[in-house]
C-alpha cells in the first residue's frame, strides 16, 4: 500500500509568519470563546446527523480561530463540513484571503487524480515538509522523476520473484513470531497493545522486504530495536510539522537545532546512516555475485545500475514508511470492528475453515469475504484519511468550485466514506455485505462475489497514474494475517463496554493510546 500525501492538516496551515506574531493577542479571547460557546454535535459511527456549521471567516483572519480549535480532531471536523454541503465541498478561508478546497465529491476526485492529473502536484508545502525524512524518493517527487521512479518501481512490483519473496518473509513472521506471541498472551492472559503488535509485525515485513534485513521487532520481549525507534520518532515528529501553527515555528527550530527539530535530526541521521551501510554491504553482496539472487527491493534497485546511493536510499525509505504504516493501521480497525461484529466473525471464520491449515497465497486470494469486510473497515477508517494536492493553473473542478493557481485542493476518503449519498442509510453500520453479491448460476452457484467501487468514490488506495502499486499485495498480506489470527484466536478489546477508541491522524491513521486486547485460544482447530 503506497503512501500517498498523507497531510492531514496540510491544508489548514498557515502561510504568513508575520500572521502568525500578530494572532498572539487575540488568542486569550479566542480561548474564552471556545469555553463558553455551545459546541456543535460530532458525527459518530451510529448517527447520521449533521448539525455541523461551516466556519465563519472573519477579515484578515479567515477561519483561524475555528481551525485552531478543532486542530485535534481536523479529521472528524473536516468530515463533517464535506458532508454537510449540497456538492460535498467546501472553501476554507485562511489569513489574508488564501484559500483551500476540501472535496469528498467523487467526480472532482476523478478530476483531481485523473482527467486533470498533469495540473495536480505534491507542491511545494508537502515536499518540503517531508524533505528531510522522504528526500526525492518516489512519495515525495513530482514530474519527470516521479515518472521514472514510478517506471521502474511499477516492474519490479509486478515480478513474479518480488510476490514470491514477500509471501516467504510474511509467512514466516506470522508463523514464527506473530502466532507465537498471541499464544503466549492468551495462555497467560496478557493484555496486548495490538496496534503496537501490528506495527511491529509490519515493520519486520517491510524491512525484509525493502533492505532484505530483519530488525527483529516483534520478539517476545517486544524489543526497543535502535532502527524501529529511529524511524517511529522521525515519522512523528515530521508528522508534527504538519499541525504546527504556521510553518515559520518549525522552520526556525530547524535552523537553530533546538526542540523537535533537533530530534528530528538526529533520528533522521540514525535512518540514513543504517540505510547507507546497509547500502555498502548490499554493493559489496551483489559485487561478488554472478547473477542477482537477492529478491529485496534495494538489491533490485541497485541492480538496476539507474540510481545513484542517496535516490535509492530515498526510494527505500518511502517504500518502509508506506508497508510499516497504512496495512497495520488498516489491521488494527479491522479488528476492533470486528470483536463489536460477531455475525461478521463467524462468516470469516466459514470462510478459514473452508482452506487447508497451511493457508497457501492462492487460497488466500479467494477470501471473498474477507476481502469485502477489509474494504468495509477501510471504508469507515481508511489509514491515508485526507490527501493533498496543489494546483499547477487555474482550473474548475467539475462541481463548479473555481482554483486559482498555487491553491491546496485535499479529497477525503473518511469523509467519503460516511456520505449517504454514495453508501445509503446504513453507511455508519460495518456491513460486508455491501460489496457482496451472490451468483446466480453455474458452478459458482449461490457463492459470493466481490464488487469493487470505482476509485474514485473509494479512494483509499488513491486513483489515475498515482493509484497504489502495492494494493494487490497488501490485500493478500491483510488476508493472511486475517486468517492466521483468527483460525486459532478471539481478539477482545481490553477496554469497558461501549468505550470507543479515538481516531487520531498523523501521517496515517491511529488509535489514541493504543489498542489494548485480551487474546482467547479458541476450543479445538478451526475454532468455534
Amino acid at each position: 500500500m503506497a503512501l500517498s500525501n498523507k497531510s492531514t492538516m496540510i491544508e489548514l496551515e498557515l502561510s504568513s509568519p508575520l500572521f502568525f506574531f500578530c494572532l498572539v493577542p487575540l488568542l486569550f479571547l479566542f480561548f474564552i470563546n471556545c469555553r463558553t460557546s455551545p459546541k456543535t454535535n460530532r458525527s459518530s459511527s451510529s448517527s447520521n446527523k449533521l448539525t455541523t456549521k461551516l466556519p465563519t471567516s472573519y477579515p484578515l483572519l479567515g477561519s483561524f480561530l475555528t481551525i485552531v480549535k478543532n486542530r485535534d480532531r481536523s479529521v472528524q471536523w473536516t468530515s463533517d463540513l464535506v458532508r454537510s454541503t449540497p456538492t460535498s465541498t467546501f472553501i476554507l478561508h485562511r489569513a489574508f484571503g488564501q484559500r483551500s478546497v476540501i472535496t469528498a465529491n467523487p467526480a472532482n476526485v476523478q478530476h483531481i487524480l485523473k482527467t486533470h492529473f498533469h495540473i495536480y502536484q505534491k507542491g511545494d508545502i508537502f515536499r518540503t515538509t517531508l524533505k528531510d525524512l522522504l528526500g526525492d524518493g518516489i512519495f515525495n517527487t513530482d514530474g519527470d522523476n516521479w515518472k521514472f521512479q514510478r517506471q521502474v518501481s511499477s516492474h519490479e512490483f509486478n515480478t513474479k520473484s518480488l510476490r514470491k519473496f514477500i509471501e516467504t518473509v510474511v509467512d514466516a513472521e506470522l508463523s514464527n513470531r506473530l502466532i507465537p506471541i498471541l499464544a503466549t498472551a492468551a495462555a497467560s492472559k496478557t493484555v496486548l497493545d495490538f496496534q503496537d503488535i501490528l506495527q511491529r509485525f509490519a515493520f519486520d515485513n517491510i524491512c525484509k522486504i525493502a533492505f532484505g534485513y530483519d530488525p527483529a521487532y516483534l520478539l517476545p520481549s517486544l524489543p526497543d530495536t535502535e532502527f524501529a525507534v529511529a524511524f517511529e520518532e522521525a515519522v512523528r515528529l515530521s508528522s508534527q510539522r504538519f499541525i504546527s501553527v504556521a510553518p515559520l515555528v518549525w522552520k526556525i527550530k530547524r535552523v537553530l537545532n533546538i526542540g523537535s527539530e533537533k530530534k528530528l535530526a538526529e533520528a533522521i541521521s540514525h535512518i540514513r546512516e543504517f540505510a547507507e551501510q546497509i547500502i555498502k554491504e548490499k554493493k559489496q553482496e551483489l559485487s561478488e555475485k554472478l547473477s542477482l539472487d537477492s529478491v529485496d527491493l534495494l538489491s533490485r534497485f541497485l541492480s538496476s545500475g539507474q540510481f545513484d546511493d542517496d535516490l535509492v536510499t530515498d526510494i527505500v525509505i518511502s517504500f518502509l514508511l508506506a508497508g510499516r504504516d497504512t496495512t497495520s493501521a488498516a489491521l488494527t480497525w479491522f479488528f476492533w470492528l470486528l470483536s463489536g461484529n460477531r455475525d461478521v466473525e463467524t462468516d470469516i471464520l466459514e470462510e478459514i475453515r473452508e482452506m487447508s491449515e497451511g493457508t497457501v497465497y492462492d487460497e488466500v486470494k479467494d477470501m471473498v469475504y474477507t476481502h469485502a469486510s477489509l474494504c468495509e473497515s477501510m471504508r469507515l477508517y481508511p489509514p491515508v484519511p485526507i490527501d493533498g494536492k496543489q494546483a499547477e493553473s487555474d482550473d474548475v473542478l467539475p462541481d463548479g468550485t473555481a482554483l486559482k493557481k498555487g491553491m491546496r485542493v485535499s479529497y477525503h476518503p473518511y469523509a467519503m466514506g460516511r456520505l449517504e449519498k454514495l453508501w445509503g442509510k446504513d453507511w455508519a453500520q460495518f456491513r460486508p455485505g455491501r460489496w457482496l453479491e451472490k451468483n446466480p448460476a453455474g458452478a459458482a452457484a449461490g457463492k459470493w462475489s466481490f464488487v469493487a467501487r470505482d476509485s474514485y468514490t473509494y479512494p483509499v488506495f488513491q486513483a489515475g497514474p498515482r493509484i497504489c502499486l502495492g494494493k494487490e499485495m497488501a490485500f493478500l498480506q491483510m488476508k493472511r494475517v486475517v486468517a492466521g489470527v483468527l483460525r486459532r484466536f478471539r481478539v477482545i478489546p481490553a477496554v469497558d463496554d461501549g468505550v470507543e477508541p479515538v481516531f487520531v491522524a498523523y501521517l496515517t491513521s491511529k488509535m489514541k493510546g493504543g489498542f489494548p486486547v485480551r487474546i482467547e485460544e479458541r476450543a479445538g482447530r478451526g475454532g468455534a
